[in-house]
């Protein structure tokens, strides 16, 4: 059993821990709310982007943008979502274990993958699991700009219109609530237009100019929008499950310190015990 010098050193540490990661706790709360804000409001954007393109794309079926059409498939691009620090729970590898699994699937029928990495862990993972990395953005930092993302987002889209990629696949966590932050993937080019907006009336729009002009702009800055949408949310989800994580670190070491106390009370305890019989059996001897 320890002695009480060495359990009352190893309590102290204990207690400068338990700060830092309470600490730690209100600072991604902070941050959390800031990212949420952020990304309540992009996401009417987004969202309204997504039906525009769909009303367009719909209402003009003579003609298809080559980002709308579906062809075999002999090679994946995935756009990889994850975050550049850890101290974020499960967050991460939640999410690379469920894109690992869905490379696999295509793996197997021969076809061969792409991946874009937004992220520094998404980096390191693929460093040492291995893969064909074509594009990768790192220290997007916690306010991300489009001008961070583009030139990624760019080669991919590039590599889709010259036929060496012909599906993306976008790969993020969604926020949920606070407590909750879902690994998705979903497919991202070739845009169902028809799936973007299902059951809806059918209505036109007076163009200015072309639809075809208006089409070419538009889903560019709708795939864009989406992947920075997802950026947002991924950051949302990061402060969420740091300040998860750090709350339960907090609580752990709290829970360690009471059980060393006791157990430095425990031997404090024995020793006085001990000390007193060997003071009645000096006496009784005498």
């Amino acid at each position: 059993m320890a002695n009480a010098k060495e359990l009352r050193k190893q309590i102290g540490s204990i207690k400068n821990t338990q700060k830092i990661t309470s600490a730690m706790e209100m600072v991604a709360a902070s941050k959390m709310r800031k990212a949420q804000e952020r990304m309540s409001r992009g996401r009417p954007y987004s969202d309204r982007i997504r039906e525009v393109i769909s009303h367009v794309a719909n209402a003009s079926p003579e003609y298809r943008h080559q980002f709308m059409i579906e062809r075999p498939v002999k090679r994946v691009g995935y756009i990889i979502v994850t975050t550049d620090k850890g101290l974020c729970g499960g967050l991460n590898i939640n999410l690379l274990k469920a894109t690992v699994k869905h490379i696999k699937t295509w793996v197997e029928q021969e076809v061969e993958v792409d991946l874009c990495l937004i992220g520094n862990k998404g980096a390191q993972f693929f460093r040492s699991y291995g893969g064909n990395v074509v594009a990768a953005s790192s220290h997007v930092s916690e306010n991300p700009v489009m001008t961070d993302l583009i030139g990624s987002i760019k080669v991919m889209l590039d590599a889709f219109e010259a036929g060496r990629v012909d599906k993306i696949i976008l790969a993020n966590n969604v926020f949920k609530n606070t407590m909750t932050q879902v690994p998705t993937l979903r497919q991202l080019v070739p845009l169902d237009a028809a799936k973007e907006a299902p059951g809806r009336q059918r209505w036109d729009y007076i163009y200015e100019p072309e639809a075809r002009d208006l089409l070419e702009g538009l889903i560019t800055r709708y795939i864009e929008s989406q992947v920075y949408q997802a950026v947002v949310e991924n950051v949302a989800c990061e402060q969420a499950a740091k300040m998860i994580a750090m709350k339960s670190a907090t609580d752990n070491a709290g829970d360690l310190v009471d059980e060393l106390q006791l157990i430095m009370n425990n031997a404090r305890q024995a020793a006085i015990t001990q000390e007193l019989s060997e003071i009645v059996s000096g006496a009784a001897a005498v």
